[in-house]
């Protein structure tokens, strides 16, 4: 009498509807990652001159910021790593750790990008209040909702427990896209990297050019994406 364990084949359906969850989640984290380009730029440009998500770029000023003797540098760059760590932090009381069973997109995550909609929606109240009337202590108030809002969201995208998945912190993103252009990856797994990269490009640049040009509708590069994205995947099954 044979021992062996019988094979439980997946119905190719279910497999099929997996792929296409899949392929939503990358489209999402996509989004996300034009979000954060967009953040950037506007931060960079009219904050004060730091990142809201690159926080390795935000040592570094606050380590330039202590060579060269800029207090005001310091002040904004060393704001921004505390509040984006605030925001991973509530981020993670949010979405908890991933588990063996988490669905695709697991419902914790829409979650705490609610909170992330809700932090940019006091920014988009303190912005257009202020427009008319700049001041750098509104602005570095500014630049901390912003980046405790993409701390959030980094938290969020941890969840899904993807190594290299990240609409952030994305230096490790290009470094596995070039290895695996190296080693002749196949494009199907190069395409999510390229594409998350190509985004918080393009987010960048419309950040900069609706921040130096029409800045009363800038926060609404943070907040339409993100509403699209938490609108789709409240629909997102299995």
């Amino acid at each position: 009498m044979s021992s062996t364990v019988p094979r439980v084949i997946r119905p190719h359906g279910a497999a099929g509807e997996d792929q296409r969850l899949l392929r939503r989640r990358n489209t999402l984290v996509v989004v996300l990652t034009f979000l954060t380009g967009s953040a950037d730029a506007i931060g960079f440009l009219s904050l004060g001159g730091a990142f809201s998500s690159v926080m390795t770029g935000n040592m570094v000023l606050l380590g330039l910021s202590a060579g060269r003797g800029e207090a005001d540098l310091a002040l904004t760059s060393g704001c921004a790593i505390i509040s984006f760590i605030v925001g991973v932090l509530a981020g993670a009381r949010v979405v908890g750790s991933a588990q063996p069973d988490d669905p695709v997109w697991p419902r914790r995550v829409t979650w705490a990008l609610v909170l992330e909609l809700l932090v940019f929606v006091v920014f988009f109240v303190v912005w257009e209040v202020t427009l008319g009337a700049p001041d750098a202590h509104v602005h570095l108030a500014l630049l901390m909702l912003s980046a405790a809002a993409l701390g959030v969201q980094s938290s969020a995208i941890q969840r899904f427990g993807v190594a290299g998945l990240s609409s952030t912190y994305l230096t490790g993103t290009l470094t596995s896209l070039i290895a695996g252009v190296a080693a002749r990856s196949p494009w199907d797994s190069l395409r999510p990297k390229a594409q998350v990269l190509l985004a918080l490009m393009v987010g960048a640049a419309v950040g900069a050019l609706v921040a130096l040009h029409l800045p009363v509708v800038a926060p609404a590069l943070l907040i339409v994406p993100l509403v699209l994205v938490i609108v789709v995947s409240a629909r997102m099954r299995a």
